[in-house]
């Protein structure tokens, strides 16, 4: 200790040159974590060229969600049919 600062001096000291040191390991540990994730999301992530639909399979897609959605409208009308009739009873 230097005897020429006041103790409340060099203690201040001490204290922001170790925030200062921990600052700085957590700002290295952050840029490795983040380098280390890019690299597992690259092996992790498909291929661009996989990862796109042709147009076809595209329209297709439409195509099917389409039919699907007239079938249970339909199913749905049917139902409050039945229900209707059963209220009317």
């Amino acid at each position: 200790m230097d005897n020429d600062k006041p103790v409340l001096e060099q203690t201040t000291e001490a204290i922001s040159s170790a925030a200062d040191a921990t600052k700085e390991a957590v700002k290295t540990a952050v840029k490795k974590v983040k380098k280390a994730a890019k690299k597992v999301a690259k092996k992790v992530m498909p291929k661009k060229k996989a990862a796109k639909k042709s147009k076809k399979a595209k329209k297709a897609a439409k195509k099917s969600s389409k039919k699907s959605s007239a079938k249970k409208s339909a199913k749905k009308a049917a139902k409050k049919k039945k229900k209707a009739r059963k209220s009317k009873r």
